[in-house]
């Protein structure tokens, strides 16, 4: 036994882990040095294993500081070592508060690739800066922007295009201008309901457009939105018109698709979109209010 410690019962193992829209129930790579021009001392990136030291035994992940270590040497990450109950993985001894400071002083030297390097990023980052590098890498996946499911897909655009037509089976649609009619029989009965999904191909790019009831505080309401399939920065090359009416009124929403790296619920709470009163829906669907029949056209463009 190490000195000062004592073994631990059991151990927390790592686990791994004109269109009538009804609504619908919802490689390894040869990596070469690269200047970053971030300032430091210059790291080094090696192939002999030494990076391995620094992945946490129980979540696998890269460990960054404050490294733990037990008395007799075996190392943890942070967040690790309050999943384990303060007990070794390895050895099951008592792990305590014990700073691995050489094993960080370590990682200092080290450059590291992107995780995404697969996805087509082969730069190499400092270790410490590595993961700030991920967070924003423009070759990380996007997820799935489908709504009214929670849906796990991530991937590249071409890959969730074929994953949104095969998988969720969405309208798939070519040219910059559409015309639908969303409809509900009950109206009384749409309460945080998504309608089917539709992706237009247009100047080579796909957009999602969105249409949704929704709880608006006390108020419900009905929106229209619309995503780019891509970055922020593409996003705002493009503008969109959208407008509902009947009766000589009309409502009309001009704006900039949100990138799907924003999420569905964040660009939908942000009200970022057409919204549609519900008095005023009932309203432009005529007849005798029964029925929720609204007739959504709109336009896609890009900014010269």
């Amino acid at each position: 036994m190490a000195p000062g410690g004592s073994a631990c019962k059991e151990v927390v193992e790592s686990d791994h882990t004109v269109i009538n829209y009804d609504i619908k129930a919802e490689s390894n790579t040869a990596l070469t040095k690269t200047s970053f021009g971030l300032g430091g001392k210059q790291g080094i990136y090696s192939n002999n294993g030494v990076h391995e030291l620094l992945e946490c035994p129980v979540c696998t992940n890269l460990m960054y500081p404050p490294i733990h270590q037990c008395p007799n040497g075996h190392t943890l990450c942070s967040n690790c070592k309050n999943r384990v109950h303060n007990c070794c993985p390895t050895c099951r001894f008592d792990l305590g508060n014990i700073r691995c400071l050489a094993l960080e002083k370590v990682a200092e030297s080290l450059e590291l690739p992107c995780k995404y390097q697969s996805l087509g990023c082969h730069d190499i980052f400092p270790y410490y800066g590595k993961l700030k590098h991920e967070q924003h890498c423009r070759f990380r996946p996007y997820n799935c922007p489908y709504a009214g499911s929670e849906c796990s897909v991530t991937g590249d655009i071409p890959t969730l295009v074929a994953h949104l037509k095969d998988d969720h089976q969405v309208d798939m649609h070519d040219g910059c201008t559409f015309n639908h009619r969303y409809v509900k029989s009950d109206p009384n009965e749409v309460e945080n309901a998504t309608w089917m999904l539709t992706v237009f191909n247009c100047f080579g790019r796909q957009f999602c457009l969105h249409f949704e009831a929704f709880q608006l505080g006390m108020a419900l309401v009905y929106m229209a939105f619309l995503r780019f399939m891509g970055d922020d920065d593409e996003a705002k090359k493009f503008s969109y018109s959208l407008e509902v009416g009947a009766h000589g009124r009309r409502l009309i929403w001009q704006g900039i698709p949100r990138s799907i790296r924003d999420s569905h619920r964040k660009v939908r709470d942000s009200q970022d979109g057409l919204i549609i009163q519900r008095n005023m829906a009932l309203y432009f669907s005529g007849g005798d209010r029964t029925e929720l029949k609204l007739r959504i056209t709109g336009r896609i463009w890009k900014e010269e």
